[in-house]
This record gives C-alpha cells, structure tokens and sequence, in this order.
C-alpha cells in the first residue's frame, strides 16, 4: 500500500471536535429527527417493508441512492462554501435542496430541521456571523446546508463531517424501524451494523461527486412520501 504524504493528509480528528460530532450526530439533537421516517412509514404501509432484512435492505438503498448521490454532496459542498464564506455557492445549494424534494413532506422535513438547528446554533454563545447567513437563506434554511455549518464549527475534517451526518441519519431511521416494522432492539441494532458498514463507502462516493452530477431521483420513494400525506394511520411526519 502506497503511504500518503504528510502533507496531502486531512488533518487530525481532535478530542473537541470529535466529541461535538457525535453531539450532533446524536438523536437527542432537537431538531426534530426523530419524528420522520422519510417514507419508510409508507413502505411498511404498503407491504413493502415488513421484516428486519427488508428494513435493512430499503435503508441500504436510501443510503446509496440518495444520501451519496444528493444529500451527502450538497453536505459537502456547503461545508467548503462555508469555510470560504462563499454565500453565493451557499444561496444555489439551499435552493437546490428545496427544488429537488419530491414530496410536501420530503421539503417540509427539511426545511423544519433547517430552521431548528439554526436556533440551536443561534443558543449555543458561539459569535458566528455565519449563522446569520444560514438564518436569512430562503424560504428557509435546508438541513444539509444547517448542519454543514454545524459541522464546520467543530474544525473537523470534510470526511468526519460527513460521516457524522450519516449516522445521524441511520440513528433516526433505525429508531423509526423499531416503531413502524415493528423491529426488537436486537434487530435494529443489525441494521444499524449494516448501514454503518456502508456509511464509508457511501461518503467516499458522494465526496466524489461533481456538482452537475448531484442528483435526486427516488421514484418510488417520491411515490409512497405522498401516499404518506393522507394515510390512515401515522406515527410519522414523513
């Protein structure tokens, strides 16, 4: 294995900047995660999604085809446009999120969690006149882009940074299997294992992907979301 030069190395993951990654990787975080599904509510619904291994598999595939090709890029995109105080960059990405939400509840979930994380930061005593920025990004500020900030505060790595998004991710959408399959804690903990076994995979992907190349085509997904907005019985907001 060829080593890397020093010089081409991200640079280390301090104690601080890791411990604020798994605070904001953490469901405890009030945005408001936990009260989605992203349309694994529906997939159950529909019979689509009805055991562990199904579960596992629809996450498996939302990973891949559209946090790495979406999501995960526009992440990464804002975390450099922040650094470099970039709002113009800054200002397409958030319109791109929103125009590329396929369903009422797909935007509304972004943009809610857009909007609490920037009070989260506004409360946190952290002079950043970023958070400004982020606040006045119209109609309202996305999740990708809110937490790309987040994660720029903490002086972590882009890959870390990304990585702690997805797990985020997972966490939230492992606990809404538990409750919408219904899945055993055992079970639940599998399919975190196999979503955390892809989650480097995924980010190296969406790391590489160009901006013309981003992406957010789930047909099916788009499908069951708005199914979702008038099903019988729901436990949750998407």
């Amino acid at each position: 294995m060829r080593s890397t030069p020093l010089s081409r190395r991200d640079p280390a993951l301090s104690a601080t900047s890791l411990l604020q990654l798994m605070w904001l990787a953490s469901p405890a975080l009030p945005v408001g995660g936990f009260s989605y599904s992203e349309g694994l509510e529906a997939a159950v619904e529909a019979g689509r999604v009805t055991n562990e291994s199904q579960a596992g598999d629809w996450l498996l595939d939302q990973l891949h085809l559209l946090l790495a090709r979406s999501d995960l890029p526009v992440g990464a995109a804002a975390f450099k446009a922040w650094q470099r105080h970039d709002q113009a960059t800054l200002v397409e990405l958030n319109a791109w999120v929103t125009t590329t939400r396929e369903s009422a509840e797909a935007r509304l979930q972004t943009e809610q969690m857009g909007r609490s994380l920037v009070e989260w930061l506004k409360n946190r005593g952290v002079d950043d006149p970023r958070v400004a920025l982020l606040a006045s990004l119209t109609p309202a500020p996305t999740w990708p882009v809110a937490f790309a900030l987040a994660v720029a505060q903490t002086g972590a790595p882009l890959r870390e940074a990304m990585l702690s998004f997805c797990f985020g991710w997972a966490e939230n959408m492992m606990q809404a299997a538990l409750k919408a399959v219904p899945l055993g804690q055992g079970a639940g903990q599998r399919v975190l294992s196999r979503l955390s076994a892809a989650m480097p995979d995924a980010v190296d992907h969406a790391l590489r992907v160009a901006d013309s190349e981003r992406q957010a085509f789930t047909p099916m997904l788009a499908i069951l979301s708005a199914q979702h907005e008038t099903q019988y019985s729901r436990l949750f907001r998407s």
